[in-house]
């Protein structure tokens, strides 16, 4: 027994050594500044950003959208199912850290020709035959000592695997979230664009019928009938696109639900306000920003698998110790499997080391080190890919705030000038084709601050995306 002590303690002390570089955390890309650069006088707050953005909008429609687009989506239930490959991959990982056995039952019946040797010569006669039977119980047991820490690492890949996986099923409910409330930002737009559309054409053939009975009298010219007619053209062919847009945007919004296309036509047929943002937009630090986003969570632990897997690749260089017993019963008759005394027993440990491979596994060393050294590249390029999101954003949202406040003040003014040729009209000092052309004009005004307030709560979804807002926890 002593003899095998020092040795059991050699091969204790051999497993706890893990060879390969240690996980030290990704590299150094926090941002310098404090505070993001393009935010300049935007209404945003440095407080942290809220998880369920979309509810700051207001739109109860919109809130419901949402939630049905993050349980119902295929592209959802696909990161969940992938998410549930990765969490059973690492419990695989871990099983193959503890030995393996196998149990097996065997009955076996041969019918055997006699066989009658003469002393004399090696010639044989065949003389009647011999029937055996034949019953057995076993049980195999193999297991390989880590001695080097490769299924260790191994372990290690695959919980990091299983993060990267998180962390794409929250990426991928963060641009659900995005996707959903554009489309039905458009949706609102259209519908509104479309109304003020329609009105404007009502307008302009009233104008084009007034024209047209001057032209007759001879107080107006050819060409003032020409010009409201192909003004009133124009505006005809203008709502066209906006229906078949207002259409498609309906088929998305059902597919991003999980349903087919024109299931929500009924829902969302009547038209609704276009949702705003709110007056303050809480945005965080870029330095939060690092450790929210889920495609930079994702690179990270990308990058932690892949140091991982060159502890891997360098434990195959160094020998392997494994064990293997075999326990097994049995004889000629059934009643020979209960003999507990009567037993074969095997136990065999075995060392194996492939030192001569021809620099394969050095090889294989080097190649996991540029897979390594590719994933924090790549990591890099993700925080800054991130960061400029969410400047660009930033920026696009402040210079939208200063054209709606613009067109505001037009939509302002054109209403002013209304209500004065109103004035003017009942006064008899102005015909109605003023009045009519004024109204015109004030449609056009609200047309086009309607679409600038679309456009700028659209980039603040933007700036929701861009902060990796939108996630909650993975479901089980």
């Amino acid at each position: 027994m002593r003899p095998i002590l020092p040795s059991l303690a050699l091969v204790a002390l051999l497993a706890g050594c893990t060879v390969g570089p240690n996980y030290a955390g990704p590299p150094q890309a926090a941002p310098k500044a404090p505070a993001f650069v393009r935010a300049g006088d935007a209404p945003v707050a440095a407080t942290a950003p809220v998880a369920r953005w979309w509810e700051g909008l207001g739109d109860p429609v919109l809130d419901d959208l949402v939630a049905r687009a993050l349980t119902a989506n295929p592209n959802i239930a696909v990161a969940e199912a992938r998410l549930r490959q990765a969490r059973a991959a690492l419990r695989v990982e871990k099983a193959n850290e503890l030995p393996s056995s196998n149990a097996q039952a065997i009955y076996a019946h041969a019918h055997l020709p006699g066989v009658n040797f003469n002393g004399n010569d090696s010639s044989s006669s065949s003389g009647g035959s011999t029937d055996l039977d034949l019953f057995n119980l076993g049980f195999d047991a193999t297991w390989e000592v880590d001695l080097f820490g490769g299924q260790r690492r191994a372990i290690e890949a695959a919980r990091a695997k299983a993060g990267a996986a998180e962390a794409n099923l929250a990426d991928a409910q963060v641009s659900l979230s995005a996707e959903v409330a554009q489309a039905y930002v458009s949706l609102r737009d259209r519908q509104r664009r479309i109304d003020l559309s329609t009105r404007s054409v009502r307008m302009q053939e009233q104008m084009l019928s007034l024209t047209r009975q001057r032209y007759d009298r001879g107080t107006a010219s050819r060409l003032d009938v020409t010009r409201l007619q192909n003004q009133l053209d124009s505006t005809r062919a203008d709502i066209t696109p906006l229906h078949a847009e207002l259409e498609a945007y309906l088929d998305e919004l059902a597919t991003l639900t999980g349903d087919a296309p024109g299931a929500l036509d009924d829902r969302l047929k009547a038209p609704q306000p276009i949702p705003l943002p709110p007056a303050e937009v809480a945005v965080g630090d870029p330095a939060a920003l690092l450790q929210r986003r889920p495609d930079i969570r994702a690179a990270e632990r990308t990058l932690a698998a892949d140091t991982a897997k060159i502890g891997q690749a360098e434990a195959a260089r160094f020998p392997k110790l494994s064990f293997m017993g075999i326990i097994g019963l049995g004889g000629s008759s059934p009643s020979d499997l209960t003999k507990l005394d009567d037993f074969t027993a095997l136990v065999a440990p075995q060392l194996s080391w492939n030192f001569l491979d021809f620099g394969r596994n050095k090889a294989r060393v080097v190649q996991a080190e540029g897979v390594r050294d590719e994933a924090a590249a790549q990591y890099r390029a993700t925080v800054l890919s991130a960061l400029r999101d969410a400047e660009d954003s930033l920026s696009r949202f402040r210079y939208r705030r200063i054209t709606v406040a613009t067109l505001a003040r037009a939509k302002a003014e054109a209403d002013e000038a209304l209500a004065l040729s109103e004035q003017r009209y009942k006064a008899g000092t102005s015909t109605l084709i003023d009045l009519l052309d004024a109204r015109r004009q004030q449609i056009a005004a609200e047309q086009n601050l309607s679409q600038a307030e679309a456009g700028l709560t659209g980039d603040f979804v933007a700036i929701q995306k861009a902060l990796g807002l939108g996630w909650g926890p993975a479901r089980s």
